[in-house]
């Protein structure tokens, strides 16, 4: 089944051009469209064998102040009902009417979405802000106009969308890659891994790299001609523990996990440069980080996870390319040093995600 979510397109004011851009993608195509609230709820709370396999297109015209009731309307829904796409694959066209809330607005969705249980294949996300001038690049690249660019990205999105299905995995164990920057004296997240490494012992290939002390340089924004030079020669200018270890690690690996503390609600120094020097890679292998799969481990000492995991789904779904498979992010809450172990039913959650990364078939999703 392949169903089409329009989400606010009668409070936009301006629902002409994603309606222009929807038409063109999904001309030839057979669909069902949902452009109700109580519509979607009721396909929500169908039993879960009637919606296995479904691919869900999220198609969102934002108005220009960004505030779109019938969007608040749907994340309530995903929400309050936890595990309502279990089983599918998603994708989300998000249509601005001004430069702002479009790539926002995009990515929370896809978080929503992923914590009810649905799948999102790399690049899973286009947006286009009022002007398009976000298409620039592309346009020129292609010779296109803007608009054109635009529509051009929204029929590869379908297409992706309806041509994904997990990559089939050899009997061998899962080679998991695992990347950290935390001290293990302290940091409630590393606690947390362990309860999850616990759980995959014998049942995955594991390799574990820490970025800490400074061991990994953020990328010098070198130009596309340079980057891809290196990337090329599996190499970056900067060379050190992203060459000698993540990259080969990452080449070779089924799933990355990282592990994520809340730092002032983002990601550390060095994975946020694990982020930016993983393109030199990408720009070679992009068609192989495809097939490869992100989950994170989360922890706050405050709140604020649900930021953090938004970082990582948009450097590494949306940017790279990584498949974002069912529940990927472990989000707890937890301050003081080992208070991790009083979260209550914090084992039971360890052992679902460790069963996740496991798993060789997305459907079915661990709960």
């Amino acid at each position: 089944m392949f169903l089409v979510v329009k989400v606010g397109w009668s409070e936009s004011g301006h629902a002409e051009r994603i309606h222009r851009i929807l038409d063109r993608a999904l001309a030839g195509r057979s669909y069902q469209v949902i452009d109700r609230e109580k519509a979607f709820l009721r396909w929500c709370v169908r039993r879960p064998e009637e919606k296995e396999g479904t691919a869900v297109l999220f198609a969102v015209a934002l108005p220009k102040a960004g505030v779109s009731l019938s969007y608040v309307h749907l994340v309530s829904c995903l929400v309050r009902h936890r595990h309502c796409l279990a089983g599918c694959r998603g994708a989300v066209l998000v249509d601005g009417q001004g430069e702002f809330f479009t790539k926002k607005i995009g990515r929370e969705l896809i978080f929503f979405a992923n914590q009810a249980g649905c799948l999102f294949p790399g690049k899973p996300l286009v947006e286009a802000t009022g002007s398009l001038y976000n298409f620039n690049t592309q346009a020129k690249i292609q010779g296109l106009s803007n608009e054109e660019a635009y529509a051009v990205s929204a029929g590869r999105l379908v297409n992706k969308l309806l041509a994904f299905s997990p990559p089939e995995r050899s009997v061998r164990q899962k080679d998991i890659v695992v990347i950290h920057a935390s001290s293990r004296k302290t940091s409630n997240t590393l606690l947390l891994w362990e309860m999850v490494k616990h759980r995959l012992s014998g049942k995955a290939a594991l390799t574990e790299i820490s970025l800490r002390n400074g061991s990994v340089v953020d990328c010098r924004g070198c130009s596309y001609e340079t980057c891809l030079h290196f990337g090329e020669k599996g190499d970056c200018f900067y060379g050190g523990v992203m060459v000698e270890k993540v990259y080969p690690a990452v080449r070779r690996a089924d799933a990355v996990v990282l592990i994520c503390p809340n730092y002032n609600d983002a990601v550390s120094a060095n994975i946020t440069a694990f982020f930016n020097r993983l393109t030199a890679l990408f720009r070679k292998e992009e068609a192989a980080f495809a097939s490869k799969e992100v989950y994170a481990l989360v922890v706050s000492g405050y709140s604020g996870g649900d930021i953090v995991a938004e970082q990582i789904l948009d450097a590494m779904n949306c940017n790279k390319n990584f498949i974002l498979p069912p529940y990927f992010a472990l989000i707890e809450t937890a301050n003081d040093p080992r208070s991790i172990l009083k979260n209550v039913g914090i084992e039971e959650r360890a052992a679902r995600l460790a069963e996740r990364i496991v798993a060789r078939n997305e459907k079915n999703p661990v709960f």
